[in-house]
């Protein structure tokens, strides 16, 4: 079996769980991440690891440790991140880890070695003594590396850091069928019972792969980009919204995917989210607790003991337009049966995967409560 196919079904499991976590401290709050780029951030620490900090970080990642060795995990994701830069593709997708080490630091030469090959990652020295040229340093490498996307990964740098790691993605496509924007029209979104939001509404009627879950009470439209990627928009019915987030597993987006084409009037409004997250307090959260304490064991990265990871930051950004992105939108037309297509419209809260379908992989995974949130 390809390393890559043993690792998926931890990366999907994690995604569920990190997302479920991430909920829970913000229940009413938009939601937007990168799993893929997370699990491939925190598995490139497990790499410099050593000991119960290196396991309790795997499991934290959904392994199994009696059924995947450890060598399989790092050939898996080395594997992930190639196909996922594949040449070629319509998807422009770049995404990448970076260690932020103090300078009194010196990383290992086989560390070095072994997360540029595995994980297209790198070590760059850095000076936190000056935290504020620390962060601007850190702030404008994200910014360069997400080609201006985002700006500001770090609000804060305490002077005593030593290690901070980074993970960016930066991801742009298009849609196979975009929506045409004559047809984009101002509606409302039900963000609750009491609060009901102005949107613009991006409309079109078309052929879509579309699954009622009724065990889940939800309604699922994939809307594919040009490539291999495709977006999947989960609409719960009205109040089951809870029950949804609690019953996903790495199971339901492979029931998913067996969806039927339909002919469909679909509205979902436009977006631009982003969601930016401590890795550290999720984490804990998940029983990964070492890495980030005075008992980390991270001698595999540098051979001083006294070093544990003192931030980890996620950030990521979404918009959503008739095109797929920013440009200019030219309108498709399927060919129409006579009868009126049903009407699907994503105007209370949903939920949000993006999935590439050449690797399996969530991408990104969201909850949108309120479009107009930033």
């Amino acid at each position: 079996m390809l390393p890559l196919c043993l690792i998926i079904p931890s990366n999907t499991d994690f995604a569920f769980r990190f997302y479920r976590q991430a909920t829970t401290q913000e229940p009413d709050k938009n939601i937007f991440f990168s799993p893929v780029s997370i699990s491939a951030a925190l598995a490139l620490v497990a790499l410099g690891s050593r000991g119960s900090s290196q396991a309790q970080l795997l499991e934290g990642l959904a392994f199994n440790l009696t059924s995947i060795q450890k060598e399989e995990i790092h050939h898996g994701f080395g594997q992930l991140l190639r196909l996922l830069s594949r040449p070629g593709s319509q998807v422009q997708l770049s995404m990448g880890s970076t260690l932020f080490m103090d300078k009194r630091l010196k990383p290992m030469k086989t560390f070095l070695r072994d997360i540029k090959k595995l994980y297209r990652g790198k070590a760059v020295s850095s000076s936190f003594q000056n935290s504020t040229q620390a962060k601007k340093e850190i702030n404008d490498y994200v910014k360069n590396k997400t080609r201006g996307n985002i700006n500001q990964i770090l609000e804060d740098l305490d002077p005593n850091t030593l290690m901070v790691i980074v993970n960016y993605i930066y991801f742009k496509a298009y849609w196979e069928n975009p929506f045409n924007i004559k047809g984009t029209h101002k509606d409302f979104f039900h963000v609750n019972v009491k609060t009901s939001v102005e949107v613009e509404m991006m409309t079109r009627d078309g052929f879509y792969k579309a699954y009622s879950d009724r065990k889940l009470s939800c309604k699922v439209v994939q809307i594919p980009y040009k490539g291999d990627v495709t977006a999947f928009f989960i609409l719960p019915n009205k109040g089951k919204l809870k029950q949804l987030e609690h019953a996903l597993t790495k199971n339901t987006v492979s029931k998913w995917e067996r969806s039927l084409q339909r002919w469909m009037e679909l509205h979902i409004p436009k977006l631009s989210i982003s969601g930016t997250y401590d890795l550290k307090r999720i984490l804990m959260n998940l029983g990964v607790t070492e890495v980030f304490s005075n008992r980390a064991d991270l001698s595999g990265i540098t051979g001083n003991p006294d070093v544990k990871v003192s931030k980890a930051t996620h950030k990521a950004l979404l918009k959503i337009h008739e095109n797929g992105t920013e440009a200019a939108a030219v309108s498709s037309i399927d060919f129409l049966p006579h009868s009126a297509p049903p009407i699907v419209k994503f105007n209370h809260p949903f939920l949000l995967l993006i999935v590439d379908h050449y690797t399996q992989s969530i991408l990104f995974m969201g909850k949108i409560v309120n479009p107009t949130e930033k």
